[in-house]
């Protein structure tokens, strides 16, 4: 339960709101971040080529090149996923 404020409207504190909210956002950033990495993977991104390539240590580290990259995209905006989560994600915080 969270805690309601004391001016006898029963709304919450704005701070608790407003932190809700910030690590909701934060939420739905990762999520988003974690699906274009997927995506990026399967788009072949990070994939070692062929001919001269790092070896093994260029396979093992590439997905978290491409880790990095999708944190970035989605940080700058990404593909919009990340806004229609934190939409859905405020409306059930709103109902509670």
């Amino acid at each position: 339960m969270e805690p309601v404020a004391n001016s006898g409207q029963g709304t919450r504190p704005e701070g608790t709101l407003t932190s809700k909210r910030e690590a909701l956002r934060e939420v739905a950033q990762d999520l988003e971040a974690t699906f274009l990495s997927e995506m990026l993977k399967h788009a072949g991104v990070g994939k070692t080529p062929e001919g001269f390539g790092g070896g093994v240590g260029e396979e093992q580290f590439s997905s978290l090149l491409r880790d990095m990259q999708a944190r970035e995209i989605a940080a700058r905006g990404g593909i919009g996923l990340a806004e229609s989560i934190f939409n859905s994600l405020v409306e059930t915080l709103d109902e509670q």
